[in-house]
């Protein structure tokens, strides 16, 4: 997985379309730069808050962005089963990423799953994940969707799926994959390659959307939060201006970048630092920054020192590469 590094996010986001500069990554997820991809003139801008409306926002930007391996079930939206009544008997669970980089596939024994790290080819990833989700529909047990359309119509993930929470399970490789599906000679290598290379990532169980991960000698916490940037950025700004924005001895914040239009602080930890060592320290965090973000709520401004706090935060926004 890309790691965080320190550096310019983005623009500003007005409406659906990201102001991002030309050189910058593509909001799309692509791995382009803007300019080459949603950036030119033939090309509608992407929308930058795709998974808006989901159950789970901040876990689907985390699992398309900052998870290496991961699995969580989907539940069918009851018009989606009124319409193909065949769907009910079968299950359909959301993956980081599959085999050759497939769209989807239906496993030999009719599990679907539909692959969330799948580059996009259309202006909304929510549509081009549902684009996957309807060819597998119609799929045979056993074929994997290796291709998919560009889409600027149909329908949206938020269309087709009820409004049950995501239930993340975060897996340490990519051994899953075999199951009931066959993989050739050529998967197979792929899944060997991946499995050496996987980021150990632990999702937290005392807040949401919060990953632990170890990459080479750093360990760090990468947050998805699903509150309004400038408020949230805000609230981030009191608790730093009062020593309080850390996870316990020996963390820092460094900064955050912004994915999927939800941004996502990150804390260093020391290589020791276990996930089950910040259950505790991430809880107590969030309780201090819902009380900072019910201030602000209550109309209290930000004063000098927090102000300049907040500058500095601004300037520590993360990308990634």
């Amino acid at each position: 997985m890309a790691q965080p590094t320190q550096g310019t996010v983005g623009a500003p986001v007005a409406g659906d379309v990201a102001l991002v500069g030309a050189r910058e990554p593509c909001p799309c997820g692509s791995g382009r730069r803007y300019k080459a991809c949603h950036g030119s003139t033939r090309r509608t801008p992407p929308v930058t808050r795709p998974f808006a409306g989901l159950a789970g926002e901040c876990d689907w930007v985390a699992l398309r962005e900052v998870v290496p391996s991961a699995t969580a079930p989907l539940t069918l939206a009851d018009q989606v089963l009124s319409d193909r009544p065949e769907l009910a008997e079968r299950a359909v669970t959301l993956a980081t990423l599959l085999p050759m980089s497939w769209p989807a596939l239906v496993r030999r024994e009719g599990e679907i799953v539909v692959s969330l790290q799948t580059p996009g080819r259309g202006n909304d990833v929510s549509r081009d994940l549902a684009q996957a989700l309807l060819a597998a529909f119609d799929a045979e047990p056993g074929e994997g969707i290796t291709r998919l359309p560009e889409a600027q119509a149909g329908p949206r993930l938020q269309d087709l799926l009820a409004g049950a929470p995501l239930t993340v399970t975060v897996h340490e490789g990519f051994d899953w994959w075999v199951g009931a599906s066959d993989l050739d000679d050529e998967a197979k290598q792929q899944m060997d390659k991946a499995n050496e290379n996987v980021v150990p990532t632990v999702r937290l169980g005392s807040v949401e959307a919060a990953y632990w991960c170890r990459i080479g000698q750093r360990c760090h916490l990468r947050w998805a939060m699903p509150e309004d940037e400038d408020q949230l950025l805000d609230a981030l700004a009191r608790l730093g201006a009062s020593g309080e924005l850390s996870l316990g001895d020996r963390t820092r914040y460094v900064g955050a970048f912004r994915a999927h239009g939800v941004l996502i602080p990150v804390w260093d930890l020391p290589v020791e630092r276990t996930a089950a060592d910040v259950e505790q320290p991430a809880a107590t965090l969030r309780e201090r920054l819902d009380a900072s973000l019910a201030e602000g709520s209550a109309g209290a401004g930000l004063s000098a020192e927090q102000r300049r706090v907040r500058a500095g935060l601004v300037g520590r926004q993360l990308t990634l590469r």
